[in-house]
């Protein structure tokens, strides 16, 4: 009977081969990297569908090194906690809003106050200028995130459960409005004369639909997507705030992605983001037929009286105190 052994010294060899063959493999022969994109919008909203294209878009121009996974409607992490969960490595990539920065960043709440902005093509342009490349770095140096793609959400209008006159801040006292969590949010639905309700998106239906609350904003594009015309009776187009989001990865992640890979990444969220906004803006040209279709009241009230209660109330409230001074002005003088 002949007895066939392996040395010791053989053993080490062979695993030491199997160790540096597989260190020599192309890079698409590793696993996929996991990139898991957690938003609060639903499927049917553009910005999910960009999402999707982005997706699409990555998995094609870089076949093998990515698995992107788009969770929807707060089906991953619910509204608020994505930026913690990217913090924590619980997260790859999220859509991140202005008001989740200014949480971490106070003095970036200027670019989460009503009235910044004049229109999407202001916003555009700032976020392109200096101004927004300043932006991009203390965010990453701060809160550890990179900031990859600004899309447009929208321009946000007042949805009211219950038709009523209004013409002034004044015509919204008692109305209990829907916003997200945090301070800016809090000055910005006073200044708009409501008493502000935190409560996240995916609890917005129900709420308005019981008498929880008395009303919602959202860019009108998001309110017809999530059904909301369904429980309410008018639009107010007070155009409050140009809303941008931010397609935003965990800086670590971002960090162990080669130059190639990073590239990859801003090419699909910049085509992503054409589609997006180019979605959206074609939305808000129409939308308004829409709502006035199902039987809802379109009305404007008058926005100077609406923008100079704005402005006191960030001159009056703490939010504004860390704004560095001068940035409002610069910010409106980019043409």
């Amino acid at each position: 009977m002949i007895k066939h052994s392996l040395s010791r010294r053989s053993l080490m060899s062979l695993g030491a081969g199997f160790a540096a063959a597989a260190a020599a493999r192309p890079a698409s022969a590793q696993a996929p990297i996991q990139l898991r994109i957690s938003t609060a919008a639903i499927e049917t909203d553009w910005l999910s569908q960009s999402l999707t294209q982005f997706k699409t878009r990555l998995e094609a121009a870089a076949p093998g090194q990515f698995n992107v996974q788009v969770f929807a409607n707060g089906s991953l992490f619910r509204q608020g906690t994505e930026v913690p969960a990217l913090q924590r490595g619980n997260l790859e990539m999220s859509t991140m809003t202005t008001f989740e920065v200014e949480q971490q960043i106070p003095e970036y709440s200027l670019f989460s106050a009503g009235y910044l902005f004049r229109d999407y093509d202001h916003a555009a342009k700032v976020f392109a200028s200096p101004i927004g490349a300043a932006y991009i770095r203390r965010v990453a140096e701060a809160m550890q995130i990179q900031i990859i793609q600004p899309f447009y959400l929208g321009t946000r209008q007042l949805n009211l459960r219950q038709a009523r006159q209004v013409r002034t801040p004044a015509d919204l006292n008692g109305v209990k409005l829907r916003v997200p969590p945090g301070p800016g949010w809090l000055v910005l639905a006073r200044a708009l004369g409501t008493t502000p309700t935190s409560m996240a998106m995916p609890e917005v239906y129900l709420s308005l639909r019981t008498g929880a609350i008395d009303g919602q904003d959202n860019p009108l594009s998001i309110t017809r997507a999530n059904n909301l015309h369904e429980v309410t009776q008018q639009i107010v187009l007070t155009a409050h705030m140009i809303q941008p989001v931010f397609l935003s990865m965990a800086l670590p992640a971002w960090n162990r992605l080669s130059d190639a890979q990073k590239t990859a990444v801003r090419d699909a969220a910049k085509a992503a983001a054409e589609f997006n906004d180019r979605s959206r803006i074609e939305d808000e040209r129409t939308i308004v037929a829409f709502f006035r279709e199902r039987g809802l009241q379109v009305t404007t009230p008058d926005l100077d009286a609406f923008r100079a209660a704005a402005r006191r109330a960030y001159q009056e409230s703490e939010v504004s105190r860390p704004w560095p001074q001068g940035l409002w002005e610069q910010v409106a003088a980019i043409q």
